[in-house]
């Protein structure tokens, strides 16, 4: 069974529904976006766009490899796994380093109506460390933080230049 709901942003998310103690896999979301898919993508491309507090910031990044160390001034370094990268369409990023879990986001663009629609899959919650209670809130972190990001990334895209 599948779960589905859109938000006046124009965010949808839709992910598989428990009927008992297990742990949801999958958060689903995405946003429309007035800017062309190359824009979206040249910033969804970059590791950790996403780690900020709801609003942008640029990071310095070490790239070893497929391996990129993200430095964000508030929340610490992140070790970013680059999957794959198939401009302008697709991005896809696995966490890595001690004790993060691992999680693997997925960055979809494609051109909608003049602008682009940006969806972000992530999965992984359920193979999490700890308790079903900490995965739990993982995923319904994660689940709102999406929210925010995508409205950062429509912000960052259609504003600029």
């Amino acid at each position: 069974m599948t779960a589905s709901n859109e938000a006046a942003s124009g965010t949808t998310v839709s992910h598989p529904i428990s009927s008992g103690p297990a742990v949801t896999d999958r958060i689903d979301k995405s946003i429309d976006i007035a800017a062309p898919p190359e824009r979206v993508f040249a910033l969804v491309s970059e590791p950790g766009w996403f780690i900020n507090d709801g609003e942008y910031r640029a990071h310095e990044i070490d790239r070893d490899g497929d391996v990129s160390l993200v430095h964000d001034p508030v929340h610490g370094d992140f070790g970013i796994l680059t999957v794959a990268l198939e401009a302008p369409r697709l991005v896809v990023f696995r966490w890595v380093g001690e004790g993060a879990g691992s999680t693997l986001l997925e960055f979809s663009v494609e051109a909608n109506d003049g602008g682009s629609r940006l969806r972000v899959v992530e999965t992984g919650f359920a193979s999490l460390p700890g308790s079903d209670a900490d995965r739990r809130a993982a995923f319904e972190g994660n689940s709102q933080g999406w929210d925010i990001e995508l409205e950062v990334a429509r912000a960052v895209c259609e504003n600029a230049a």
